[in-house]
């Protein structure tokens, strides 16, 4: 459709790209912790969209299976996964800069090394930065569910994103949903359950339990005891 590869290259250009996004930046205030943990881990921990495509072993200065996680929030989950499977080396996408200085001041702490973070929008980053093969999990937890029905469109797991990210996954690599929401994760079962290269891990061909390399959140322990449900989807690319 366009000349342009990227959003910052049509826009340097003059030209303005509307597109469909999932997400809604709701910037909230930078603590003075936050901010100090950005300035003092970004040069270690911190990838750019600009930098273009990774390798992986530059990146971790070691050969290992890499997870990405778009969307970390506060990052606790992340960094505790990272902390938890130190044989795994962990990327993490967020477009809130809070979110971004929560996760660097917890990484820090933890004495967490590998794990890395991109503050941009993860469908461009799929699309420049990451190798084609090159991850052995994909986590998408909790995603913004858009539960207006004319908001679905900006649902970020519809047919063009998961075929976009099956090229990205080695072959047998994970992709691994979650929500709260029964109506999106009926949505991401009918969008997945229908995707080329996909194979469904679910004995029952829906839904399995939560895996124990996800971790419980307090926002998840507070929903069980108000018995909400909570959907996990665990899909492996076969093709």
């Amino acid at each position: 459709m366009s000349q342009f590869k990227t959003q910052e290259e049509a826009a340097e250009s003059g030209v303005y790209i509307r597109k469909i996004q999932s997400f809604v930046k709701r910037e909230g205030r930078l603590t003075k912790g936050q901010e100090k943990a950005i300035q003092s881990n970004w040069e270690t921990l911190g990838l750019e969209h600009k930098s273009g495509l990774l390798n992986m072993e530059d990146v971790f200065g070691r050969t290992a299976p890499v997870v990405l996680e778009i969307g970390f929030g506060m990052g606790k989950s992340l960094v505790t996964m990272a902390k938890n499977e130190p044989d795994k080396d962990f990327i993490g996408i967020e477009v809130h800069r809070p979110g971004i200085g929560a996760c660097l001041a917890d990484a820090e702490e933890q004495g967490v090394t590998n794990l890395r973070v991109y503050e941009h929008d993860a469908v461009e980053v799929l699309a420049n930065c990451i190798p084609d093969g090159s991850l052995s999990r994909m986590q998408l937890f909790f995603p913004d569910p858009w539960h207006k029905k004319r908001h679905h469109k900006r649902r970020i797991v519809q047919p063009e994103f998961v075929e976009k990210l099956r090229k990205k996954l080695a072959l047998k690599g994970v992709f691994h949903m979650a929500t709260d929401w029964e109506n999106y994760a009926e949505h991401m079962l009918d969008i997945m359950s229908v995707a080329p290269g996909y194979k469904n891990l679910s004995s029952t061909n829906d839904y399995v339990p939560r895996p124990e390399q996800r971790p419980l959140t307090k926002f998840e322990q507070r929903g069980h005891r108000l018995g909400h449900g909570v959907w996990d989807l665990m899909f492996e690319r076969d093709a």
